[in-house]
């Protein structure tokens, strides 16, 4: 009877204590799909605010950014073409020239390649015949802000538009043409108030989906560097950023875009995919 007694103890014991775990595994996950919720609405699915990330899962596949396409979508902002066609969209962030935007020109002309040139005040200012080439030879010249600030420190909308309409004229000013409404916030930093903002604006922003370190001018990628992460994770619907001042990208441009070319990617505009997306 005794024996029986301790093992029917100890029995509601272990149940007890399994009962237990059960109820804090439960009380955990619950907490954490709480958490999450409220971190990452079903309406945003990312953040909202911060610096532009991406997370690459998959060889050959769209990488995960920290906002979805369908959330950027209600703000006229892009990262990324939602499409299975082989077809890319190369962008250059120019802040300063420093000898590589012609080189950059020629092999984009040689392959008949349309690019989209975000630049500054600066470039305007010291470069003016480097950006009527770009315009000459079909590319688009979109807005990266006069002064390159932190832009998601901007609160007011009368500063916002400053930075953006200062360059708008002093674009006009040097190429007699009215500036494409197409917004790269500088270093990717920005807020939803940012997004509503630039919309509000008539601007499209536009994120990347692919883009390597390549602005140290004095620690600049070797050229296997460069392909290891141009060629290894290119995708479908890529929005390419490159920066003009770099050393590297106006050395292997040439071989890049043919090596993307014998992958079966095309390329095109960033009019196309602002015309395609519904």
């Amino acid at each position: 009877m005794i024996h029986d007694y301790h093992n029917k103890r100890r029995f509601h014991h272990k149940a007890r204590t399994m009962a237990k775990t059960c109820l804090l595994f439960l009380l955990s996950f619950l907490l954490g799909h709480w958490l999450a919720y409220i971190t990452y609405p079903a309406s945003a699915a990312a953040s909202a605010d911060g610096n532009w990330g991406l997370s690459f899962q998959q060889e050959g596949q769209s990488p995960v950014g920290n906002a979805t396409s369908d959330y950027l979508q209600q703000f006229n902002a892009h990262y990324v073409a939602d499409t299975q066609d082989k077809v890319l969209y190369l962008t250059f962030d120019a802040g300063y020239e420093n000898g590589n935007t012609a080189a950059i020109l020629d092999a984009l002309k040689k392959h008949n390649a349309p690019a989209t040139f975000f630049l500054v005040g600066n470039y305007l200012n010291t470069s003016p015949d480097l950006v009527k080439r770009m315009i000459a030879e079909g590319h688009n010249v979109g807005n990266h802000t006069y002064h390159h600030p932190d832009m998601s420190k901007i609160s007011t909308k009368e500063s916002f538009e400053k930075e953006l309409s200062d360059l708008e004229t002093l674009y006009q000013q040097t190429t007699g043409q009215a500036m494409k409404k197409y917004y790269r916030p500088p270093q990717g930093k920005y807020s939803e108030a940012n997004l509503t903002m630039a919309k509000e604006l008539g601007y499209h922003t536009f994120f990347w989906s692919l883009a390597y370190v390549d602005w140290y001018e004095d620690k600049q990628p070797t050229k296997e560097e460069a392909f290891k992460k141009l060629l290894g994770r290119i995708h479908p619907g890529a929005i390419v950023l490159l920066h003009s001042t770099s050393k590297t990208n106006g050395q292997i441009l040439d071989e890049l875009l043919t090596k993307w070319e014998e992958m079966g990617y095309r390329f095109a505009s960033l009019d196309d995919l602002v015309s395609n997306t519904p």
